[in-house]
């Protein structure tokens, strides 16, 4: 298959900007995928956002549409967030081949949407990537979203639908969290969310997997010491705080692959030194925590969580609280009781009704609520 590189999008973003206005939602360069799945139509974007502190930034994602004539009234929209990738700008998912198999959103356009997949700041732009830093995230995805509109040939309206899993199950509940304030010309139908990292904290506190939980803290650490000024010696000593920097900068996660020894003996080490340290705790990575996690308040549009109850990364119980909280707030909330292979495969496993879900937003139809049985 053929790629446009990450650095030839960048410079082609770079020497595009001086002919548009540099504001948050502006598309900078839309560059057309020669080849992509039957029926669909395909651009690697750049396009501008802003972060928590209001400041521009260059970003990257993906623009797929269904390949047919533009219809007479503007597609639907359907954002995609993915789950976690890494922290490098190597790792941006629009950069991989494995972006058409390992995308379930990208089914979307079998539903006739236009689906919009952003990479987040800093994959596959410059900059330190704010690893679920929520500001941020949900801006760029709003932004992304905006962007998507100045593509003639996508047809992309103003109403759009977020679904994410995992980190990307973050991103979308910080989407319709900020949506209404952020982007008021945007029309949010409906945030449904697989596996999702909800109550910080407590997500790393209770993973099942600790040597999972070891290589989410170093990303965790890395990206917040870099974006807040958070200081690792909190976290470990120079030799533990050098492991995780190197898990960090050097790894990519890649569905299906086996981890490579040096990475596994660097989660390892980082899990065994870290046993006894709680990141609820130790400040300012408590505050950070508790800042960074997707309010619990109903953010007015109807709302699907999807969880495994076997899920051996995201703590089942976690997202069930979370759940709870949001329909003690007055949400209007399907949660799914999924199964399937395991954590990995969370939005895969839930595709079909989640995509039936977000039909039925579209089409105005009542959404269902699960609260009592929660």
């Amino acid at each position: 298959m053929k790629w446009i590189s990450g650095a030839a999008a960048i410079c082609i973003a770079l020497g595009a900007t001086a002919a548009f206005a540099q504001r948050a939602g502006e598309l900078v360069s839309a560059q057309p995928v020669t080849q992509t799945p039957p029926g669909t139509q395909a651009w690697k974007i750049t396009s501008w956002t802003t972060d928590a502190r209001n400041r521009l930034a260059l970003v990257t994602g993906m623009v797929v549409a269904p390949r047919e004539a533009i219809p007479t009234h503007p597609r639907n929209v359907l954002a995609w967030t993915h789950g976690t990738s890494g922290i490098a700008k190597r790792c941006a998912p629009s950069f991989s081949p494995a972006f058409w198999t390992h995308s379930p959103g990208l089914d979307g356009v079998g539903k006739g949407y236009v689906v919009v997949a952003p990479d987040y700041p800093g994959l596959g732009s410059e900059g330190v990537h704010p690893y679920l830093v929520g500001q941020d995230t949900g801006r760029s995805v709003l932004d992304a979203v905006r962007a998507a509109r100045s593509i003639p040939g996508a047809a992309a309206g103003n109403r759009f639908a977020v679904w994410g899993e995992s980190q990307g199950g973050h991103a979308a509940l910080w989407t319709g969290q900020l949506a209404r304030r952020y982007a008021p010309d945007l029309q949010l139908v409906g945030v449904a969310a697989a596996a999702p990292t909800t109550d910080l904290t407590e997500n790393v506190r209770q993973v099942p997997n600790k040597a999972v939980g070891a290589l989410m803290t170093s990303f965790i650490g890395h990206s917040w010491a870099n974006h807040y000024g958070a200081p690792l010696a909190t976290l470990g000593g120079p030799q533990t705080q050098r492991i995780m920097t190197r898990l960090a900068q050097n790894n990519c996660i890649e569905l299906e692959a086996k981890p490579k020894f040096l990475m596994m003996a660097g989660i390892l080490t980082v899990q065994t030194r870290l046993k006894d340290k709680d990141l609820g705790v130790i400040q300012p990575w408590a505050r950070l925590a508790r800042l960074n996690s997707p309010s619990t308040t109903d953010f007015g549009v109807p709302m699907l969580i999807a969880q495994n109850p076997k899920d051996d990364l995201v703590e089942p119980e976690v997202t069930r609280a979370y759940a709870r909280a949001q329909c003690r707030s007055g949400a209007r909330l399907r949660y799914l009781t999924i199964s399937g292979a395991g954590h990995a495969t969370s939005a895969r496993d839930s595709a079909g009704d989640t995509l039936a879900w977000i039909a039925d937003r579209f089409a105005g139809r009542p959404a269902p609520n699960d609260c009592r049985r929660i």
